[in-house]
């Protein structure tokens, strides 16, 4: 057992403790992958390994919580303790990192009277019930009960959203009567406003900054707040942003290795440090967040790379060199060692096999519910991915026009199976004309939830429900009457590829292809146009041609030795025969502006 403290310096069994860490998210990698990420950590003469934990996952639906397989946390955890990692661990119930909604559950929506993120009661009676099971996991885990935790984050960037100290005071009295006796920390940005609103004086928490560049003047910012309120703390940058996330449509953000490492030796020079991220891996399946800007919402992408010091992969980078010979030069008594690489397939091809519309087997693959009028995704139960809303229309001239009132985020509208319109963001209310040619006319309208705003004033807003909100219009008149499909992608075992494929429609493809000795590949999507894609049941996450990512990073944990099945499912239209992959990753060049 261990003992540490937060005093002038963090003490860590008395002595002065310098922390040296790296992100590297559990639930963005692949259990099978960890060892390889916090062993390059160990690699790079770090001592301490930093990761969030994301509330929408352990409790996807209200009540039932999942602490197994890719969501052990304490096998993470120990793994981590096995390496000769300490732990830092920010369990609040907001997370940011790019993720869906921020790591707060979509079902949370559904309460109209909640404010999320407050002191509300209705909100603080939700975070007990998931704390009561979270730190029945991690308490445990503890430098005073054996484990290798030695802080944990009371909330995140509290400062740049709210102001509400009794809601941080709720937070710390959940935590402390869920038995965490280590140190409490909040971290925001380092100017004076974000820290004043996020920072906890009441119960003497320690307040760290985040920031990605000039640690002198950040640090000295720090500083200055913490001996105005006649705290002699130690200085940290809980978020020493090494690179930066993506989204879609926009160029990749690089950032220079060597600039970087003496950037990061500043830090080192100066206090502790928490690089974000280490390894900064893959958004799988529907849980990339979501950027907002002014009033438009701007989808991140799959790959979570991050320009880090390890890519996607969990490779070494030529950040990663250069950090670590910074950090020999400052510390050359620091062990290190040569990081771990992985493997990759030789390229391969996979060919399709059949092929079949949406349309065509949508109640074989769904959750069916009728409605007067169109309900929002989280009333459906459908916290993501995509909702198929159809209804009957009577014919009263040769063209007359619809318009989707209040929806998110893009929809895809259909009159007897025929695209009629795509809209997204703004587009959204428009009108769209079509011409009807029966009687009664069946419309359809594919709705995709593209992810959730994880950061601002619009964890708040309505947009966040997503779906149709208010309804369909036809002239001046709200359609009634609505058949909506959940789309399951747990079920796509029982496609009938049998039935009819229909052009320029949405639909599932499916190819196979085999493996020897399985590693990991990237697929190439340039020839198709927006979907995901499924391997062997696992959904791999959303791909986009608009860029700047053209493929999808897939780990050698989700291949088997033999015949393998990928199931891509295509909104757009754009398809191939053949799906090849490649030992790198593609990219679009993309045109500012």
């Amino acid at each position: 057992m261990h003992t540490f403290e937060v005093k002038e310096d963090f003490l860590l069994d008395g002595k002065p403790y310098k922390i040296m860490s790296g992100a590297i998210h559990y639930f963005r990698i692949r259990p099978e992958e960890w060892y390889h990420s916090l062993y390059n950590l160990k690699a790079l003469g770090f001592n301490t390994v930093e990761t969030y934990i994301p509330w929408n996952l352990h409790e996807q639906e209200e009540g039932k919580f999942d602490f197994t397989e890719h969501l052990d946390i304490q096998k993470f955890v120990y793994l981590a303790q096995d390496l000769g990692l300490f732990v830092i661990l920010r369990p609040s119930p907001y997370i940011c990192a790019e993720w869906e909604f921020g790591g707060l559950p979509a079902w949370l929506l559904n309460d109209l009277d909640m404010r999320n993120r407050s002191s509300d009661p209705l909100f603080i009676e939700k975070v007990a019930n998931y704390y009561e099971k979270l730190f029945q996991q991690i308490s445990p885990l503890q430098v005073d009960q054996g484990g290798p935790v030695i802080m944990m984050q009371l909330e995140n960037e509290y400062g740049s959203y709210g102001e509400d100290k009794e809601y941080l005071l709720a937070m710390y009295n959940l935590m402390r009567k869920n038995q965490v006796n280590v140190p409490l920390f909040t971290s925001d940005g380092a100017w004076d406003e974000a820290q004043t609103s996020g920072m906890f004086l009441e119960k003497d928490i320690l307040s760290t900054g985040n920031f990605g560049s000039k640690a002198k003047e950040n640090f000295t910012q720090l500083r200055n707040l913490h001996q105005r309120h006649g705290k002699k703390w130690p200085l940290m940058c809980m978020e020493f942003w090494d690179g930066w996330f993506n989204r879609w449509s926009e160029e990749i953000i690089k950032r220079d290795p060597e600039e970087l490492a003496d950037a990061v030796g500043e830090v080192l020079e100066l206090g502790s440090i928490n690089l974000y991220m280490f390894h900064g891996g893959t958004n799988f399946g529907f849980m990339n967040g979501c950027s907002a800007r002014g009033r438009k919402d701007l989808p991140q992408i799959t790959s979570y790379d991050y320009d880090a010091l390890l890519d996607e992969q969990g490779n070494p980078t030529e950040k990663f060199f250069a950090v670590q010979r910074k950090v020999h030069a400052l510390f050359p008594d620091i062990k290190q060692s040569e990081p771990l690489r992985k493997s990759v397939l030789e390229p391969a091809v996979a060919q399709l096999k059949e092929k079949v519309s949406l349309f065509s087997v949508v109640e074989l693959i769904s959750q069916h519910k009728s409605s007067k009028y169109p309900e929002n995704m989280e009333k459906l139960n459908q916290n993501y991915g995509y909702v198929l809303y159809r209804a009957k229309i009577s014919k009263h001239s040769d063209e007359e026009f619809i318009r989707v009132i209040d929806a998110s985020d893009r929809v895809h509208v259909f009159l007897n199976q025929a695209k009629i319109a795509t809209q997204y963001r703004d587009e959204i209310g428009e009108k769209i004309f079509c011409h009807p040619n029966e009687a009664r006319n069946q419309l359809d309208i594919l709705v995709e939830n593209m992810g959730r705003v994880n950061y601002g004033h619009k964890l708040l807003a309505d947009t966040q429900r997503k779906g149709i909100r208010t309804g369909v219009m036809a002239d001046l008149h709200f359609i009634c009457e609505w058949d909506q499909y959940n789309i399951d992608f747990s079920k796509l075992d029982d496609i009938d590829y049998k039935q009819p494929w229909i052009e320029g429609t949405p639909a599932f493809y499916r190819y196979e292809f085999a493996v020897e000795n399985p590693a990991d590949t990237f697929i190439d999507l340039q020839k198709f146009g927006k979907g995901v894609v499924m391997i062997n049941g696992f959904n791999l996450g959303r791909f986009w041609n608009v860029g700047p990512t053209l493929s999808l990073y897939v780990p050698a944990s989700v291949l088997k030795t033999g015949a393998n099945e990928i199931i891509v499912f295509e909104t757009e239209g754009e398809w191939a025969s053949e799906l090849n992959f490649d030992k790198q990753p593609k990219y679009k060049e993309i045109q500012e502006g």
